[in-house]
């Protein structure tokens, strides 16, 4: 249904929010109502039929469950409505938002919203709207998964079904998991299947950025405002501007870099190094990170503050030893790649090789997984892969697990940290004579500092 044609009706106890909305959709909506009380939707409903309805999380009214959001959710769709339902939400209640999700709910917006992208949000609504109820298809939830991010464990079908919610709204993302897990894949698929999907994506490991290179990288510069800036070059905000921009490695910036990302996402504008004048950006952020989120959450390593910019919603992918229902899957996806690229029959895999793939630990996720498959292409002799065939990393393979990796994990960081306070100790405190012995940047060195309590 085209925006100009729908009838919406705006719920929420704030009179702001619903002089905001009245005034931004008066030129846009056929027609707009607006109420206060919750409690009196049921008459309202059966006076006339709406086409959307912007609903509040939360309400001051006689029902008091923590969550009316969700039980005025509920309502609508006992009231016999077909509207399609937006949530208004403020940021303190996302899990709230995103559980309104599966209970029905279009979408959901969080208060401060920008205009452009509530309009947006509703169009969208409208249009899912529509299809649903002619019978066309919804967005479905394989359409998330791509050539690569594959899965029909219960834990990855629950990454999709999020996925399919969370992809077309402009909420940041904080992916979680450990390295080799598929987060990159992970935020391709939400730019792609976003509002932004034929904007710029762009994609930084800012854990690999130096102090110096950190502002230049992802604010850009002018010309001559360092030794070797010999033009103007445009920053990774403003190349994403209007898309997407996945900042990867996120947990291994310094608190000095974290204090500048924040101020540019607070002020959503960046100031090139040697400017004097600001240029407003409009991006949509994805943050990955392997640092569980315990250790992210201490203050002294990561800005709380910085958290809840980054964290709207957030998305764990599990490990591929908790996802065994997935690796036969995943190893037949990867032996279709490679034995493409190698120009090798396609191969079957017998019992015992699927029962070793199985067995493993894959303590380097699924990228062990799939160098493994390609290892095996390029030395099977047959067009069936046995177990003798599946080598695994004799890297990955000699890491003990579980207790005994943390264990080791225990007295490697016992050796570091007194190698650390020997070298400083001989260099009566000088962290750049320090650094430079360790073979470590003074940045890298402050963070071990920091991390041992030195």
């Amino acid at each position: 249904m085209n925006l100009k044609n729908a009838n919406i009706l705006a719920i929420d106890d704030d009179p702001d929010v619903l002089t905001a909305v009245r005034l931004l959709l008066k030129t846009e909506a056929a027609d707009v109502v607006t109420e206060k009380n919750p409690e009196n939707m049921r008459s309202i409903l059966q006076k006339r039929s709406f086409d959307l309805i912007l609903l509040d999380m939360n309400f001051n009214s006689s029902i008091n469950t923590g969550n009316e959001g969700l039980f005025w959710l509920r309502k609508v769709k006992e009231f016999g409505s077909q509207a399609a339902v937006i949530m208004i939400t403020a940021y303190g209640d996302i899990d709230l938002a995103v559980r309104s999700l599966k209970e029905g709910a279009a979408d959901f917006v969080v208060k401060p919203w920008h205009n452009e992208r509530l309009i947006a949000t509703i169009k969208e609504a409208l249009k899912k709207n529509d299809a649903k109820k002619g019978g066309g298809a919804d967005f479905p939830s394989d359409s998330v998964i791509g050539t690569e991010l594959l899965g029909e464990s219960e834990v990855m079908r629950d990454i999709f079904f999020k996925l399919q919610k969370i992809a077309p709204t402009d909420a940041n993302i904080l992916i979680l998991g450990e390295n080799g897990t598929g987060k990159d894949l992970i935020a391709k698929a939400i730019h792609q299947h976003s509002l932004r999907a034929e904007k710029p994506y762009i994609k930084v490991d800012v854990g690999a950025l130096t102090e110096t290179l950190f502002e230049s990288e992802l604010f850009g510069h002018k010309k001559g405002a360092f030794t070797d800036a010999r033009e103007d070059r445009v920053g990774r905000f403003e190349g994403a501007n209007g898309g997407t921009l996945f900042l990867d490695e996120i947990g291994n910036i310094s608190l000095h870099q974290q204090a500048k990302l924040l101020t540019v996402l607070q002020n959503r504008q960046v100031t090139r190094l040697g400017a004097n004048q600001s240029t407003p950006i409009d991006i949509r952020l994805i943050c990955a990170t392997n640092v569980p989120m315990p250790e992210l959450a201490n203050e002294s390593k990561f800005r709380k503050d910085l958290i809840y910019r980054i964290n709207t919603v957030e998305i764990t992918v599990p490990p591929l030893r908790k996802r065994e229902e997935d690796i036969a899957l995943l190893a037949r996806h990867f032996d279709k790649i490679y034995t493409n690229k190698y120009m090798k029959p396609l191969h079957d895999f017998d019992s015992k090789a699927i029962e070793k793939l199985k067995s493993y630990h894959y303590p380097g996720n699924v990228r062990e997984l799939q160098y493994t498959i390609e290892r095996a292409v390029i030395m099977a002799e047959g067009d069936v892969l046995q177990a003798k065939d599946l080598i695994f990393s004799p890297i990955e393979s000699a890491m003990p697990k579980n207790d005994e990796a943390q264990d080791m994990d225990l007295k490697l960081s016992t050796i570091e940290k007194n190698a650390i306070l020997k070298v400083i100790e001989k260099h009566n405190g000088n962290i750049s004579k320090a650094a430079k012995e360790l073979g470590l940047t003074r940045t890298a060195l402050y963070r071990r500092l920091s991390k041992y309590d030195i």
